[in-house]
């Protein structure tokens, strides 16, 4: 076995690009960290995320620190800034996305139990707070990530990763609901 070269890995991934044909955004009300910003930027670039939504004082993925994270994805992703994340995911609406938010709350269901369409912009919150009570009450449905240690939570832009997998997972997988 051997490390595939960059001809190789350019193939393997067209194949999986085709294999995907549903709609990724992300709306980041607040995470503030420009680091988790350019971890959170790098990762949306290899799962093909359309658009960024950046509501209240998320930094921006142009910004230096984010930027340096990113190494250079964020020419991959475009993205637009709201005061508010009701605004942003009204937005996302308005592009044709369901969104759903990412946050420990009481009625979240499992991701991988998540009843939603192909066309999907996952809500995140404040590394410290989540997300805004009025951003969570704009979602249209709100999932979370099962945990079984004796963590209460996941940094933003590890949850951002986990997410992103799980709904293209599904996509490839033919897990969507009809």
């Amino acid at each position: 076995m051997k490390q595939l070269g960059q001809t190789d890995r350019k193939r393997l991934y067209r194949e999986w690009a085709r294999r995907s044909s549903g709609r990724v955004a992300l709306l980041l009300d607040s995470v503030a960290s420009p680091w988790n910003v350019g971890s959170i930027v790098r990762t949306a670039a290899a799962f093909r995320v359309e658009h960024l939504y950046l509501a209240g004082v998320a930094a921006s993925p142009g910004s230096a620190r984010a930027a340096k994270t990113a190494m250079g994805t964020e020419r991959y992703l475009s993205w637009s800034h709201f005061t508010r994340g009701p605004e942003a995911a009204d937005a996302a609406r308005e592009d044709g996305f369901s969104v759903i938010g990412l946050e420990l709350a009481d009625q979240a269901v499992p991701i991988h139990h998540l009843s939603a369409g192909p066309d999907i912009c996952l809500a995140l919150g404040h590394e410290d707070h989540g997300l805004s009570p009025a951003t969570l009450a704009a979602c249209d449905a709100v999932a979370f990530i099962p945990q079984l240690g004796r963590v209460g939570s996941l940094n933003v832009a590890a949850a951002a990763a986990i997410a992103m997998f799980e709904l293209r997972r599904r996509e490839w997988s033919g897990s969507w609901p009809p």
